[in-house]
């Protein structure tokens, strides 16, 4: 019989502490962030998007983590705090507001919920079923974006961002200078779009769909931000620092089940199995993860890997998995003890 893997030490505690600082989930969480940060800020590994003009200016050595736990204690090392857009995590945001404004149903007619095997702007669909093959690509979000409701762009701008808001808690923006890049450059998702009207799986509104999906993946936000995305997912839909419900319980579920499988794109089968994790990337840089029933991880860092992920992103990850047990399938999680 296979000897089992011997997992590696997570760190160790400062020994100057206290024993009531050592007996403190809140410090030996802090001390763990600050240990990823020593380890991965000199990574040089990856580089910022260049298909895009204005990503391609990003600092490569930002590196932000943050976690945010179901009693509203916010955590975070590093950059966590400076503003990014955020790309396609923003496509978790507008999958549940479309799953709960109008129920499984419509929303899968246009968006199914396997994986698809391929690149994030891949031009494939499901033709069993006309329709993308889930939410998480470029052709199933631009399906998303056409149900947000209003009779004008700004109405149905509104309405994204007051999601956004649900979740976080502050209003958020469109960073401009992003947006217009990005418009400038969306040739591909015009092409999609145009795919999308002659199947009849979206309205004929082509330029006005490409717009709004670009201005939702150029909300500014922060690895914080990203956090509290997560942390919410992870406690049933309800921010857990204003207490509101930003998306309903039954469509978390739905929103966790479509990230656990397709929200890493074509790394999304090596996601869960060195992962195990729902969680979304962005371009930008920002990786979000959720511990369902325990908080919410972000992670900023603009250099990117073959699938478009954040180097660093990964790593910090990949470490929580193993040496801190967070990996859903997990026999027996370590974390839950005391250190």
């Amino acid at each position: 019989m296979a000897e089992q893997p011997t997992r590696r030490r997570a760190w160790d505690l400062p020994r100057d502490l206290t024993p009531e600082q050592r007996r403190s989930r809140r410090t030996w969480i802090e001390h763990y962030l600050v240990e990823l940060d020593r380890r991965y800020r000199s990574l040089d590994e990856g580089a910022p998007a260049d298909y895009i003009p204005a990503l391609a200016l990003a600092d490569p050595s930002l590196f932000g983590v943050a976690v945010l736990g179901q009693q509203g204690q916010h955590l975070r090392c590093g950059d966590a705090d400076v503003e990014f857009t955020i790309q396609s995590i923003s496509k978790v945001v507008l999958y549940g507001l479309a799953l709960e404004t109008w129920g499984r149903d419509v929303v899968h007619e246009r968006a199914g919920v396997e994986p698809s095997g391929d690149r994030f702007n891949a031009i494939t669909f499901d033709d069993d079923d006309n329709r993308a093959f889930n939410p998480m690509v470029n052709a199933g979000a631009l399906a998303i974006t056409d149900l947000l409701e209003g009779d004008t762009v700004d109405e149905r701008l509104q309405a994204m961002l007051d999601a956004f808001e649900r979740y976080l808690g502050h209003p958020v923006e469109v960073d401009q200078t992003v947006y217009r890049s990005e418009l400038e450059t969306a040739h591909r998702n015009r092409a999609i779009t145009h795919l999308l009207v002659s199947r009849g799986i979206v309205s004929d509104r082509v330029e006005e769909i490409v717009e709004l999906y670009t201005m939702q993946c150029s909300i500014v936000v922060t690895a914080t931000d990203l956090a509290t995305i997560a942390a919410t997912l992870a406690n049933a839909g309800v921010n857990p620092v204003t207490g509101e419900q930003a998306l309903a319980a039954w469509a978390v579920r739905d929103v966790l089940s479509v990230m656990l499988t397709c929200g890493m794109y074509d790394y999304s089968g090596e996601w869960v199995y060195r992962v195990g994790l729902p969680a979304k990337s962005g371009v930008g840089g920002g990786v979000l993860a959720v511990l369902p029933g325990i908080g919410g991880l972000g992670v900023y860092s603009p250099p990117l890997d073959k699938f478009g992920t954040s180097v660093r992103g990964v790593k910090v990850c990949e470490d929580l998995a193993e040496e801190l047990g967070m990996h859903l399938f997990e026999p027996s999680p370590p974390w839950t003890r005391e250190p």
